[in-house]
């Protein structure tokens, strides 16, 4: 016997004396109907700690509370009961989770080896009888023993089962051996890690008709399929990266339905530091059933000042190597950017999801015209969106010289090109087009048209002015030593 029993039974011949180390026959069961209170924090990698309150009546002595509805992704090793009335007055010797539910197949499973009853009845008579009769198998349907001979195949009959084994339950269930002080009603609370329970941040973003400034609206989605409904419960989210050691049990993934559930005029919810996490507290109590996505409002912002910008960016490979023609046409990206400020009406923590943009038209009518995803973002950082590429503005990148000035060994190469992109704009408006070209090895930009800023020490950034209707060059050349 281990040092830790051995503890445990000592604890049980001191808090209570005429007690055995055997369970009670009998279950004590407790349901949602037992419960007064449940508070859960959902964290953003599948994970949520439930904390579930109960008052149940126990006998003295040693027992066995079927604890049901619990979560069904339980974590069981994370499980911790306790009175909250009366810390020494409880001691829990064992605990199991029943998360095989109670179906036909399951049921048939069981009984593997077993004897049923099997019904038939007369196509003509309607006369029933009953045979007694052995599962031998339930992979793919049913074979069974009938007296002498093997029968599969059940359409006209039925099959009866004595009982349900004691392991199968209909609710995911958590089952404990307990010691109780004395015999009273006590309030317990039930804490546990769970899967099956998510949230996202998700922002909608409606620019002004100047694209220079935009209402910026968050929400909470929630997503459960923990196997459980979590009713009038107290919802607190945390955003950050949390670490966790991956579980040693097998996941079990299922297809769920999705009911979308909105929440009609929720406040902004309440935001705290949490050691190098923020927690969000919803302010009042919600549902959060089983196979729902709910969603719930974060934040609404509005005139928020944003910018917009057009980028070309090249790669770094064709100055290694002759290359001619880089490309005609080439796709111009749009990116919406806007601070994350308190002067901007913002000034919060954004945790990670998805920003999609809206856009009027000139009839009124909202318009999507892109997103992206952001990660979690603090205070006064900049919030920069990729929304796709622009339709009216190309470019042509083209190698219009390339030779070697060096080069015997394997780090001792020179090379010397130029280059020409020519842009072009067929909108009514003059626009502006950043370039930024990476440049390896040691690099030199020794001719050029137009004025470059080195923004790193590996990329080299231009801003090209281009007139409506009109198009424009950026010529220059590269000395590059690997």
């Amino acid at each position: 016997m281990g040092s830790r029993c051995i503890i445990v039974l000592v604890l049980m011949v001191l808090l209570f004396p005429g007690s055995s180390v055997m369970a009670a026959s009998q279950e004590k069961v407790s349901t949602l109907a037992d419960q007064k209170e449940v508070a859960v924090t959902i964290y953003n990698e599948n994970l949520a700690l439930v904390k579930d309150r109960r008052t149940i009546v126990l006998p003295a002595g040693e027992s066995v509370l079927a604890f049901r509805e619990v979560s069904g992704m339980m974590r069981p090793e994370t499980a911790l009961l306790q009175n909250s009335s009366e810390q020494n007055g409880l001691v829990v010797i064992e605990q199991n989770f029943d998360f095989d539910l109670l179906t036909p197949q399951k049921l048939l499973e069981k009984y593997v080896g077993k004897k049923i009853g099997v019904v038939k009845t007369h196509p003509t008579t309607g006369e029933e009888t009953v045979e007694d009769a052995t599962v031998l198998s339930s992979n793919n349907g049913v074979v069974l023993r009938v007296g002498d001979r093997i029968e599969t195949g059940f359409s006209g009959g039925r099959l009866i089962f004595p009982d349900v084994p004691d392991n199968l339950r209909d609710k995911p269930t958590l089952v404990m051996q307990l010691a109780s002080r004395k015999e009273s009603a006590q309030d317990l609370e039930l804490s546990y890690l769970t899967g099956g329970l998510n949230w996202q941040a998700d922002y909608v973003a409606e620019l002004n008709s100047a694209e220079s400034r935009l209402n910026l609206l968050g929400w909470v989605t929630l997503t459960n399929t923990s196997g459980t409904s979590y009713k009038n419960a107290r919802l607190q989210l945390v955003a950050g990266d949390v670490h966790q050691v991956q579980p040693i049990f097998e996941k079990k993934y299922r297809e769920q339905a999705v009911d979308i559930a909105y929440a009609a005029e929720a406040p902004r919810m309440a935001e705290e530091s949490l050691l190098d996490y923020h927690l969000y507290t919803l302010d009042r109590k919600t549902n959060i059933l089983e196979n729902q996505t709910k969603q719930v409002s974060l934040l609404q912002a509005d005139n928020i000042a944003s910018s917009k910008e057009y980028l070309l960016k090249g790669q770094d490979y064709y100055y290694r190597n002759r290359a001619g023609d880089l490309g005609t046409r080439i796709k111009v990206a749009v990116y919406l950017s806007f601070e994350n400020t308190k002067h901007e009406n913002l000034g919060l923590p954004l945790p990670k999801g998805i920003v999609r943009v809206y856009k009027q038209d000139s009839s009124g009518a909202v318009q999507f015209v892109g997103e992206d995803r952001i990660d979690h973002t603090s205070e006064n950082e900049t919030v920069r969106l990729m929304l796709g590429y622009a339709f009216d503005i190309t470019a042509d990148r083209k190698q219009t010289d390339f030779k070697k000035l060096a080069g015997f060994g394997e780090y001792n190469y020179v090379f010397e090109s130029a280059y020409r992109i020519e842009l072009k704009n067929g909108t009514d408006e003059e626009v502006v087009v950043r370039i930024v070209e990476p440049m390896p090895g040691d690099w030199q930009i020794i001719s050029e048209n137009q004025p470059h800023k080195k923004i790193s020490s590996s990329e080299a950034e231009w801003f090209i002015t281009i007139p409506a209707k009109g198009s424009a060059e950026l010529l220059y050349r590269a000395n590059v030593r690997f």
